[in-house]
């Protein structure tokens, strides 16, 4: 099974550094405050957070008093930057793959991720995975890109355009084949993995969990009317997904 590394390519990388720095950004006022509103009391927790990039939600965690936090990644660019910029003595940031979660020995109260599922191949074995190292009554919580998102393909414009460049509406297209999508983004061959809606949900209930919350993407009407330019598409499509499942009894 290939390990996707794209964030330790220099480029990606410093693009994205770039974008996560700046004041207004999709993660800081769309999928931050979503996901932090979903996340259940983490006072005394043990927390794994999959995927942990820069580490800022590691963070987080651990100021609303998380026990313990472990960050892992597959990016060792990312991983510096969360050690030196977000580091705290409750947490530790380890270099570990989605692949190689059953290496894993510890359980967790509470298991997290910020959208990082979209690189994994195999959906329904990382939520089997997932359902077995937390303890009882454990909670999940992830973001990742909406199946309207991820069914775009490159081939066409995601949106039907004004003369103006005005978005009018999403285009969708081949939404029903899953599967690997390669498209440009910032550099070419960017993979990630498309699936419907009605196959994340079969994949989170197979592996055993309960859905307690689903959430999209949303935007203050505030910023969105002052930042069309970033987010005039949101009202027409959500960019990501959110799930808390808890585990059963």
């Amino acid at each position: 099974m290939s390990k996707q590394n794209i964030y330790d390519n220099d480029l990606f990388y410093e693009n994205f550094e770039k974008i996560r720095s700046k004041e207004i950004n999709f993660n800081d006022i769309i999928e931050t405050p979503i996901i932090l509103g979903m996340i259940p009391e983490l006072y005394k927790k043990k927390v794994l957070d999959i995927g942990c990039g820069m580490g800022q939600h590691a963070l987080q965690y651990s100021k609303k008093g998380a026990l313990s936090v472990l960050g892992i990644d597959i990016s060792e660019k990312m991983l510096a930057y969360a050690r030196k910029n977000n580091a705290a003595s409750n947490i530790e940031y380890r270099r570990l793959a989605f692949e190689e979660l059953d290496d894993l020995e510890e359980k967790f109260d509470v298991i997290t991720s910020s959208l990082a599922f979209d690189y994994v191949e195999n959906f329904e074995r990382l939520m089997k995975q997932i359902y077995s190292h937390l303890n009882e009554n454990g909670k999940c919580v992830f973001s990742m890109s909406h199946p309207i998102s991820t069914a775009y393909d490159g081939t066409f414009d995601r949106y039907t355009r004004t003369e103006t460049g005005e978005r009018l509406y999403a285009n969708l297209r081949n939404y029903g084949i899953e599967g690997k999508r390669v498209i440009h983004w910032v550099v070419d061959e960017y993979e990630l993995y498309h699936r419907t809606i009605s196959t994340l949900i079969n994949d989170i209930v197979s592996a055993g969990f309960i859905i307690e919350e689903c959430q999209e993407s949303k935007v203050p009407e505030s910023i969105r009317e002052k930042r069309t330019d970033m987010f005039g598409g949101v009202i027409h499509q959500p960019d990501f997904i959110f799930f808390r499942c808890g585990k059963k009894n």
